[in-house]
């Protein structure tokens, strides 16, 4: 069968996530893994998660196993918006729309406000996914640079003097992949010149909560209501994947009137709603009461492993690459002191045993070859030492 034509001109043009693709060397028998953005499973809350999915199964069997709202569990939404206001991100159960991660949220949200063409502004580097699903979108999307202190807005600024933008897509809290925050102050301007220029922020808010110390920044969904007294112009996304389990498959999107009846309809039609047991999971172990410490596990884990792979890429190979020390989140983000093809590389450090993401894949455009993307989540301390001992032996 000629095949040619059957194909929509925006799946040919798609490519597959690198990371899924590195996740397959990933699983090679001898190979450390620092690729992977997935959470440590030793971390899990299992004898909660079991009690929770009991409960759900015995006590309320007919929600946990019938269809369901497409906005989601009106529970479940609620004890989310009581979660969100621990954030500073006010809101009620009528905001919510839950989704089948919050990567689903990025995609229903993007399906609903983007024609093609439309310019959707992305930092540099960003979240490798957001970049696959704008394309499906059929976006023009164009990057502003990043540093220490997360987007330089006053890049945006600029590129807002010539082009009229439909929106700017962020993760501004322990990025992915740069593992930065974006500072108070450029929070503050991205709400003004969003209001003042009309376009939509989408704040991905899936690291907040695995913060290494008590400095919290505003999302920027409460930083609007504060300046401006409401956020109509602000999607905020978050997940459970990231403090709870991924295999759930549970995230949210909280906005405005106008967009959540639109997104809920494209909802509807691609799966109806969320897992109805795993909503009913998640519902249970909320009322548990065990999140918090949960957290708190995760929290004091995740800053140990990052201090360790930080200490051994500063005392191993300080000398050839740099990085910036996150605050939070799970990734590492490094670079390169000369010029270096990370991709190329990688090739040395698969055969020593190690693999990583090289930068390049998380670059709308202008790439930066010599950066890389380290997880610290997942590994041991003792794989960690051997892991950074294969790379320098790959240099």
């Amino acid at each position: 069968m000629n095949t040619e034509g059957l194909l929509a001109a925006r799946m040919v043009r798609l490519k597959s996530s690198a990371i899924r693709e590195l996740l397959k060397h990933s699983k090679m028998e001898g190979v450390i893994s620092l690729a992977g953005g997935i959470p440590s499973s030793a971390l899990f809350d299992f004898d909660g998660l079991r009690e929770a999915t009991q409960r759900a199964i015995t006590e309320q069997p007919e929600h946990a196993f019938q269809y369901g709202l497409t906005e989601g569990s009106h529970t479940l939404r609620e004890r989310i918006a009581e979660l969100c206001a621990e954030r500073g991100v006010m809101t009620s159960a009528d905001d919510i729309v839950v989704t089948a991660g919050s990567q689903q949220a990025l995609d229903l949200v993007m399906r609903a406000v983007v024609n093609p063409d439309d310019i959707f502004v992305v930092e540099r580097p960003t979240y490798l996914a957001a970049l696959q699903t704008l394309e499906l979108a059929e976006a023009q999307i164009l990057s502003v640079g990043s540093d220490g202190d997360g987007m330089i807005v006053d890049e945006l600024a600029e590129l807002l003097k010539t082009r009229k933008i439909k929106g700017v897509y962020l993760v501004p809290t322990f990025g992915n992949p740069s593992g930065v925050t974006l500072s108070r102050a450029r929070r503050e301007q991205l709400v003004q010149l969003a209001t003042q220029h009309e376009f939509l922020i989408v704040e991905d808010d899936p690291y907040g909560e695995l913060r290494f110390t008590d400095e919290r920044q505003p999302t920027l969904f409460e930083l609007s209501k504060a300046l401006y007294g409401n956020a109509e112009n602000i999607i905020y996304t978050s997940t459970f994947s990231k403090i709870l389990a991924p295999g759930l498959r549970l995230g949210w999107v909280i906005m405005p009137d106008w967009l959540l009846h639109k997104v809920a309809i494209i909802k509807q039609a691609a799966d109806l709603h969320a897992s109805a047991l795993s909503q009913s999971i998640a519902e249970c172990y909320l009322g548990l009461g065990r999140l918090p410490a949960q957290i708190e596990t995760i929290r004091a884990a995740y800053k140990k492993k990052c201090e360790v792979m930080a200490e051994l890429l500063e005392r191993e190979l300080g000398d050839v690459l740099t990085f910036e020390y996150p605050k939070g989140g799970m990734f590492l983000w490094a670079r390169f002191r000369e010029p270096r093809n990370c991709a190329e590389w990688m090739k040395k450090t698969l055969e020593q045993g190690v693999v990583f993401v090289p930068g390049e894949f998380f670059y709308a455009d202008n790439p930066d070859h010599s950066t890389f993307r380290l997880s610290f989540a997942t590994a041991t301390e003792e794989q960690m030492h051997e892991a950074v001992a294969r790379l320098k032996r790959a240099l």
